[in-house]
């Protein structure tokens, strides 16, 4: 992943965390973003994988 793709992920993922509310309901969705780009970001699955845990299968 180059520099730029790394940043670009993390200006999602600081744009994502501004939306948050506080209500764990509400940002659930919001979340489950951010942590799908922190796992592309940090490389625990690649980029274009459908299934987001392979450990549980999710």
């Amino acid at each position: 992943m180059s520099e730029i793709e790394k940043k670009q992920i993390e200006e999602q993922i600081t744009a994502l965390r501004a939306k948050l509310t506080g209500d764990m309901f509400a940002d659930m969705e919001i979340r489950d973003k951010i942590h799908n780009l922190e796992m592309v970001l940090n490389g625990t699955k690649p980029g274009g994988q459908y299934i987001d845990c392979v450990g549980c299968g999710s």
